[in-house]
């Protein structure tokens, strides 16, 4: 007869490889959240490239508007990340 514990009904989601569902929603979400950061990090090298050649304002104002949307975006897919990895832990 079965026990009904947690461990029962975390081992019907496993497949052949071992890796459950939620194991994949975390590691899915990781890599996603790393995509964000690596996104936000190329922002910032835009930034600081385009500060470090002294631009004028003009200019400075058409690079920061060209690099904002590209922030915002890859913050957003960072939050993602982190919320697919923090679903995972609790679904778990």
């Amino acid at each position: 007869m079965p026990r009904g514990d947690a461990s029962d009904s975390s081992q019907h989601m496993e497949n052949e490889t071992g890796i459950t569902l939620f194991d994949g929603l975390i590691w899915g979400g990781a890599a996603l959240s790393l995509l964000g950061f690596a996104g936000l990090v190329w922002c910032i090298v835009i930034v600081w490239r385009a500060r470090r050649a002294q631009l004028d304002d003009a200019q400075m104002r058409d690079v920061m508007s060209r690099v904002l949307p590209l922030n915002l975006g890859a913050l957003f897919v960072s939050v993602i990340g982190l919320m697919l990895v923090i679903i995972g832990i609790f679904l778990s």
